[in-house]
């Protein structure tokens, strides 16, 4: 057995009980507003799809309670999204983004059948996004490209590179790697967005928000349009064990504050906080509502926003 196999064993051997999944239904579905590179705003409909687990095991991870045993039934994918698109009930969408919990062009989760007819109902917006892995970048995505009418954006996980970090997550991503994908996409004319952790395991908090701002930087360098800023959040057992070691403190509200400011003044691409469970941030509950709302404006402007002064916890 691999290290890394048994690394992926441990790993989900401490993960608490997964909920029932049911590969025909997805999990929800939301439209919001999101700010384009271009300075355009455009209303985005994220799709949570059921379907099979990501084979890579990260420590940080929380999207495996959102997957099936085995591999996706064909046919279920464009079932679900076929039912959540019925419900728009003629809403003006501009991009519709796929996101599986798993690799878009892994066939495991995303059986070859279905790609001529997710792409099909793909037909009606002019951006589609989807996740995936770096290792699985290559011709399933270019396939994927041509067969839809806009323009792809590919979602990649960049996390940390944070050099003892990024060697610890159990991502199996070698920096190397990703800028190889990053020129690869760029060259094929298929964006990259990325994401990048606040308080990855095994960063020291005091340096938590620097290697945030330092891995943002890196992403836009290497052609990135749009960076998502996501806060790691507990629950899978595996970070509770990383904590209990002290190699993980919980990032706090402040710290995804300074971390986006910071970001927006040198990235260079649009750059935004992921808000998904902001309430589940260590934060001050008196100045909270307004440090949320101050980031939703900072998401959407793309500009430094007036600082909050809090008399109660005396943060800025």
């Amino acid at each position: 057995m691999s290290s890394f196999a048994a690394e992926d064993r441990r790993i989900r051997a401490l993960r608490p009980p997964k909920p029932r999944v049911d590969p025909y239904t997805a999990h929800g579905s939301l439209v919001e507003e999101e700010r384009r590179p271009d300075g355009r705003v455009e209303r985005a409909l994220t799709v949570f799809l059921a379907g099979a687990e990501c084979p890579f095991t990260c420590s940080f991870c929380d999207l495996w309670r959102y997957t099936i045993e085995g591999p996706t039934p064909p046919g279920a994918l464009p079932t679900q999204l076929r039912r959540v698109l019925d419900s728009l009930d003629g809403e003006r969408v501009d991009r519709v983004k796929l996101y599986n919990a798993s690799n878009f062009f892994d066939a495991r989760a995303v059986p070859t059948s279905d790609v001529a007819e997710l792409a099909a109902l793909c037909a009606q917006f002019g951006g589609v996004t989807v996740e995936s892995h770096v290792n699985t970048i290559g011709a399933r995505t270019l396939d994927f490209a041509r067969r839809i009418s806009g323009r792809l954006e590919v979602a990649v996980g960049l996390e940390t590179i944070h050099p003892v970090a990024a060697t610890r997550i159990n991502k199996r991503l070698d920096l190397a790697r990703f800028d190889e994908s990053a020129r690869f996409l760029g060259e094929h004319g298929v964006d990259l967005r990325v994401f990048v952790l606040l308080g990855a395991p095994y960063v020291p908090a005091e340096e938590s928000v620097e290697w945030t701002v330092r891995t943002v930087e890196h992403a836009a360098a290497h052609g990135a349009t749009l960076v998502a800023i996501i806060p790691v959040r507990g629950g899978n057992g595996e970070v509770e064990r990383i904590q209990a070691l002290g190699h993980f403190t919980p990032p706090t509200l402040v710290q995804l504050e300074e971390a986006l400011e910071r970001s927006l003044h040198h990235a260079g691409c649009v750059v935004t906080a992921d808000l998904w469970d902001a309430e589940r941030l260590p934060a001050c509950e008196r100045c909270r509502p307004a440090r949320v709302a101050r980031l939703q404006r900072m998401n959407l402007g793309g500009r430094t926003q007036p600082s909050v002064d809090c008399e109660a916890c005396g943060a800025t």
